[in-house]
């Protein structure tokens, strides 16, 4: 059985620790902000569960784009690696790093 999208996104982040994704996604009639850092997840904008395993990214989400920020991440000045990348782009990134 292959990772979830969420799932994927994590581990392209344990192995580049450098990076932070800011994953923006629309699911349903409510849109989101995921943070993920280190092979952890977190809505900026909902509450997020403290169970660690029920996913921030529920599988039905349309990802609208992905931000690559370099780390530590700071609100008031985001440093942007890339902005506005489609999933098509950064499944190119995830085979880079195998995930």
């Amino acid at each position: 059985m292959s990772d979830s999208i969420g799932r994927r996104l994590e581990k392209y982040t344990e192995k580049r620790p450098q990076e932070v994704l800011l994953v923006n996604v629309q699911i349903g009639d409510v849109e989101d902000q995921i943070a993920i850092f280190k092979g952890f997840s977190s809505s900026l904008m909902n509450p997020t569960a403290s169970d660690p395993d029920v996913p921030v990214l529920p599988e039905a989400a349309k990802i609208t784009s992905i931000d690559r920020l370099a780390s530590p991440y700071n609100p008031a000045a985001p440093r942007y690696i890339q902005k506005d990348l489609t999933w098509e782009d950064m499944q190119l990134l995830l085979s880079e790093v195998a995930v």
